[in-house]
């Protein structure tokens, strides 16, 4: 019998994925040769996906340096924030929507985020675009199959490329997987948040964040042969009371339309997932293995953060880069108590170092469950 293959999952969330760093670094410190074979990534999640996939040496050693990538990175290297570049990006929607659908302008995003690609150039070893540390980590057995996802704009479908040895894709009306050589596009593809980042071009087509119409988060590392996931979410887990709280008064900002709506988006398909894969599992339970034709019992373990990620955000919020503070504070960031769509934004060292901090600790308090999970 093979032993089981365990999945990393990582979801979205911006600057929230650095929550999952931590994580990594309790992980990498208690269960040091922990084997990750599989890892599947979207959103900025799937920037430490791909970076945990070309990593040389081991998980401790990846995981100090993506942790040293974090605590170091600064607004200006995620997008341009100064006065000049927001204000003209600004001006160019302004143009566009007044326009009556002539082409007056090219606006296509909030923010330029040509720094970050630089980054994750940098950062991933790129050649000509390709990231080279993958194919070496799958020749050496060190990997098994990697997968990023992001959407088509044209079609509205999901894609979900794959790195691997042996890997099947699978086609769904919504939803494909196809075998690429992954790149620094298929990077920067599944992280460009709608609006506020640029989509992507990749290959004829262009392509936005994998979050965006993600119905099955969990099924690329199911598709690649998991049979037991450790999946990091991003999303605070709120009591009955804390969901009952307003986090407004009055007519909700845009802030709050746009932060309830990106939580739609990148982050209650996860738990809707994880609710079926718990459903399928507890009917195989009871079903005996000769008729499950194809079906398999996985193993799955949620981490999530035990604090509020958006709420915190506000804490940090006066330490923002001024332009884009001022731009923010416009769409009625302040008026809000829960800076769900600040927090996707927030690349910044206090706020990032905090998220880190809060990951180890829930890692910590979940340690044997997670050892538990991966030495099975």
């Amino acid at each position: 019998m093979s032993s089981p293959s365990t999945a990393l999952v990582l979801t979205g969330g911006g600057a929230r994925a650095a929550y999952q760093v931590g994580l990594l670094r309790s992980l990498a410190r208690h269960l040091p040769d922990a084997h990750l074979p599989i890892i599947t990534g979207v959103s900025a999640g799937a920037i430490n996906a791909a970076y945990l996939a070309a990593r040389q040496g081991s998980l401790a050693e990846a995981s100090a340096r993506l942790s040293s990538i974090w605590l170091g990175l600064t607004t200006e290297q995620v997008f341009e924030a100064g006065f000049p570049a927001l204000a003209r990006n600004v001006l160019r929607w302004g143009l566009q929507l007044v326009s009556g659908g002539a082409q007056v302008s090219d606006a296509r995003s909030l923010v330029d985020t040509a720094p970050l690609r630089a980054l994750v150039e940098s950062t991933l070893g790129c050649v000509d675009g390709a990231i080279d540390g993958i194919a070496d980590n799958l020749e050496h057995g060190r990997l098994q199959a990697v997968a990023l996802t992001a959407l088509k704009y044209a079609t509205g479908q999901t894609v979900t490329w794959v790195q691997g040895n042996d890997v099947e894709e699978w086609e769904r009306p919504m939803r494909i997987g196809a075998r690429a050589r992954l790149a620094a596009d298929h990077v920067m593809a599944s992280a460009a948040l709608p609006l506020m980042f640029p989509a992507v071009r990749v290959g004829s087509s262009w392509y936005g964040d994998g979050g965006i119409r993600l119905q099955a988060p969990l099924a690329p590392a199911i598709h690649l042969g998991a049979d037991r996931i450790l999946a990091i979410s991003t999303r605070y887990a709120r009591t009955l009371r804390e969901a009952s709280t307003p986090a407004i008064e009055g007519y909700p900002p845009l802030a709050q339309v746009a932060g309830a709506l990106l939580n739609a988006i990148f982050l209650d398909a996860f738990d809707s997932d994880a609710l079926r894969l718990a459903q399928v599992n507890r009917l195989l339970d009871h079903t005996e293995p000769s008729e499950w034709r194809g079906w398999r019992k996985v193993s799955l373990l949620v981490i999530r953060p035990s604090q509020d990620l958006g709420r915190l955000a506000a804490d940090y919020e006066p330490r923002l880069p001024s332009a884009f503070r001022f731009l923010t504070r416009g769409l009625g960031t302040r008026e809000t108590r829960s800076s769900d769509f600040l927090s996707l934004m927030m690349f910044q060292q206090d706020y990032i170092s905090r998220l880190i901090e809060i990951g180890e600790a829930d890692a910590e308090a979940r340690k044997d469950e997670i050892g538990e999970l991966l030495t099975a």
